[in-house]
C-alpha cells in the first residue's frame, strides 16, 4: 500500500487549521504522515495543533519546529525530505488553508498514479465556491501560470480530466520519482514563484502534471487577497525575472524580461511612494540575483 508523506508549511495559520485537520482526518486512505513545518513556533499555535488533533485525530505525525521563518520553498523541502527519509512513495504538498471535501481524496489520486500520473492536482473553489483553479498553463511569454476558470461559476468545461502545464502546490500529489528527477524546491525563491519553479522543471523533465476534477478542494482565500502588500510586491516581483533569467534562454529570456517591466510601469503608476520603492528594489534585485 502507498504511504503519502503530507507536507504543509504553517505561518500565522490558527484560524485555518481546525477545517485543514478535519478533512484530513476523515480520509480514508490511513497509511500517511503529516508533517507540519511550522515557520511561526508559538505557545497559542502549539495548543491549536494539540486541541486540533484531540478532535480530529490523524495517523501519524511530525511537528518540526524551525527556528526561524525560512520561507516556503525551504519548509516545504525540509518536509518533503523528512518523508522521503521516512519511506513515504508519495508527497502530497498542501496548503493549510484548504479543506478537502472527498474523503476518499487520497485513495482515489493514489489509483490515478498507480496507473502512471506522476503529479496530479485537483479543482479548487474560493469558499463561495467560484473556481480559483480548474487546472492551469505556463505562459512562457509572461512568465506566468495562469488558471482555468478562475473567478468563475462551475461548468462541465471544468470536469474534463487533461494534462495541464501548470498548478500552484496547495494541493499537489507527486510520486517520490520526480523528486529523484527533478530535485527539490529552489529555496532561493523564498516564498512566491517555487511552485511555478519545480512545476516548470518537472513538465520540462517530461513528469507530466494531471488534472483530476474529480477531486475538490475549499481554498479559504479573498477573491482581492495578495496584490498591493510590500511583501507580496517584492517577493513576486524579484522571483520572476528571476524565474526568468534561470529558466528561459535566447529570444524567450529577453522576451520576457522586457514584458515584464514594460508591465511594470502600469503597478507603479497607481503604487503609493513605499510600494513604488519596493517594486524598483525588487526589479533590480531581481537582474542581479545570482543564478
Amino acid at each position: 500500500m502507498a504511504k503519502i508523506g503530507l507536507v504543509t508549511v504553517l505561518f500565522k495559520s490558527d484560524d485555518v487549521l481546525d477545517g485543514f485537520f478535519k478533512s484530513v482526518s476523515k480520509q480514508t486512505h490511513k497509511d500517511y504522515i503529516l508533517y507540519l513545518v511550522d515557520n511561526s513556533v508559538n505557545e497559542r499555535s502549539n495548543k491549536v495543533i494539540a486541541d486540533c488533533l484531540t478532535k480530529y485525530p490523524v495517523t501519524a505525525y511530525n511537528h518540526i519546529k524551525n527556528a526561524d521563518n525560512v520561507g516556503v520553498a525551504k519548509g516545504n523541502n525540509i518536509g518533503i525530505k523528512q518523508a522521503l527519509e521516512d519511506g513515504c512513495s508519495h508527497v502530497l504538498i498542501l496548503n493549510n488553508d484548504i479543506e478537502i471535501e472527498q474523503e476518499t481524496a487520497f485513495s482515489s489520486q493514489l489509483l490515478l498514479s498507480e496507473k502512471g500520473e506522476q503529479i496530479i492536482v485537483p479543482k479548487i473553489y474560493y469558499p463561495d465556491r467560484t473556481i480559483w483553479m480548474a487546472g492551469g498553463e505556463m505562459v512562457k511569454w509572461r512568465a506566468l501560470g495562469t488558471h482555468y476558470g478562475y473567478n468563475k461559476p462551475d461548468s462541465e468545461e471544468y470536469n474534463v480530466p487533461k494534462y495541464i502545464t501548470y498548478a500552484p502546490t496547495c494541493y499537489m500529489l507527486v510520486n517520490a520519482s520526480v523528486f529523484e528527477k527533478v530535485g527539490m524546491m529552489d529555496e532561493k525563491y523564498f516564498a512566491y514563484y517555487d511552485d511555478t519553479d519545480f512545476v516548470y522543471r518537472s513538465c520540462e523533465a517530461g513528469c507530466q502534471l494531471y488534472y483530476d476534477p474529480s477531486v475538490t478542494i475549499i481554498h479559504k482565500v479573498s477573491h482581492s487577497s495578495g496584490g498591493d502588500s510590500s511583501f507580496y510586491i517584492y517577493y513576486s516581483n524579484r522571483n520572476k525575472l528571476y524565474f526568468i533569467r534561470k529558466n528561459f534562454s535566447g529570444f524567450l529570456k529577453y522576451f520576457a524580461i522586457g514584458y515584464t517591466f514594460f508591465t511594470r510601469i502600469f503597478y507603479w503608476l497607481r503604487f503609493n511612494k513605499d510600494q513604488k520603492k519596493k517594486l524598483v528594489q525588487a526589479l533590480k534585485e531581481g537582474m542581479v540575483y545570482p543564478v
